[in-house]
């Protein structure tokens, strides 16, 4: 064995790659990155899976779900009543603006606070829930493409039952239009 085969030997030989092991320390092995990758998004989804799989029945979720679901509506309702009430009597709403301006600044901060917080645990919720019926989806992927194949196996025009492939005759004699006593009768008439 020469001097090359050695070189070449000890670089890629014995199951070990020096070359790929030393430009993994700068750059990530795309193949390992993409499984550890894979495996963390679904210990993540089945997470997700088992933390949404029981469903809400009590009375008292009932009942706080009903509760999260008054603000949103509430504001919304209250500054189409604020217009209202300005139209109505604007001696009173300006009265009721002037408390509001009597309002420490700390305490607008507050309530900024709180309704951000608010609608920020509510659009996270929303995406969790949003998440757990994906996977509800994806979990029935497989019964529903077993059942859009058994139906197209079914359809009797599938695509190509016709196909007379590269036979001239059969395409010719597929496009012969045939005898209509009905058609010829009325053509006879109508000259």
């Amino acid at each position: 064995m020469g001097l090359i085969g050695k070189i070449f030997a000890t670089l890629f030989g014995d199951n070990r790659n020096v070359v790929a092991r030393t430009a993994e320390v700068f750059r990530e092995n795309a193949e390992a990155g993409a499984a550890r990758q894979s495996a963390e998004r679904g210990a993540a989804l089945s997470q997700f899976q088992g933390e949404f799989a029981l469903a809400r029945v009590g009375w008292f979720d009932r009942f706080m779900d009903g509760i999260n679901r008054l603000p949103r509506p509430a504001m919304a309702l209250g500054t189409l009543g604020l217009f209202i009430a300005a139209m109505v009597d604007p001696v009173w709403f300006a009265a009721r603006m002037q408390g509001i301006a009597l309002v420490p600044e700390p305490l607008w901060w507050l309530l900024g606070v709180i309704v951000s917080f608010y609608f920020g645990a509510r659009h996270q919720f929303k995406g969790q829930n949003f998440q757990a019926s994906v996977l509800q989806s994806a979990a029935q992927a497989p019964q529903i493409a077993a059942s859009i194949e058994a139906l197209e196996r079914a359809h009797p025009t599938r695509p190509k039952a016709a196909d007379t492939g590269s036979d001239a005759s059969a395409a010719l004699a597929a496009v012969k239009p045939e005898a209509n006593p009905a058609l010829q009768d009325w053509r006879g008439r109508n000259r």
